[in-house]
């Protein structure tokens, strides 16, 4: 009977080194990140904080502040905002890949990455979409003119939302 407990010994994982649970953590809290992972001789360790969501949300409601009177115009005009419908067929929307804020410049004070009338190549960066913290470059997927910008600086935005007309 000890022949099959002896394969199932084997399969047992080696033993967690503390230390190197704290020293993973340390990278976590000296980095920023999120999370880590290390995986070797088969033993696979993950370490995650969890973030505090509190302090995001109250930054995101100072956010909108402003922004929630930039679209009630646009809101009182619905005819005025169907009659700029011709710049969808002039070019191609670049639409949004995620949920969060669009910032228009690299950093706040800096130029913005464009403007309408910009001639970009594809790749180039239009804006970037900050979720969850992280910045996320927003390229063009072609080169061509930039016809329109549909958003406003450090206005929320959701997935699949239109940003820019490439045209």
């Amino acid at each position: 009977m000890s022949n099959p407990k002896a394969p199932a010994d084997p399969v047992e994982t080696p033993s967690i080194d503390a230390r190197l649970v704290r020293k993973l953590a340390d990278i976590l809290k000296d980095t920023g990140l999120s999370e880590i992972e290390v995986e070797h001789a088969g033993l696979k360790i993950r370490v995650a904080r969890e973030l505090t969501v509190a302090a995001q949300a109250t930054q995101y409601v100072q956010a909108l502040a402003a922004p929630t009177y930039a679209p009630a115009p646009a809101a009182a005009a619905p005819a005025e905002a169907a009659a700029p419908a011709p710049a969808a067929h002039l070019g191609e929307a670049v639409k949004s890949p995620m949920v969060g804020t669009v910032y228009l410049s690299p950093q706040p004070g800096a130029d913005a990455f464009i403007k309408v009338g910009d001639t970009v190549t594809a790749g180039q960066t239009l804006l970037i979409v900050e979720a969850m913290k992280t910045m996320n470059p927003i390229s063009a997927p072609k080169a061509g003119k930039i016809v329109e910008i549909l958003v406003t600086d450090a206005q929320p935005v959701e997935f699949g939302e239109p940003l820019v007309i490439v045209e």
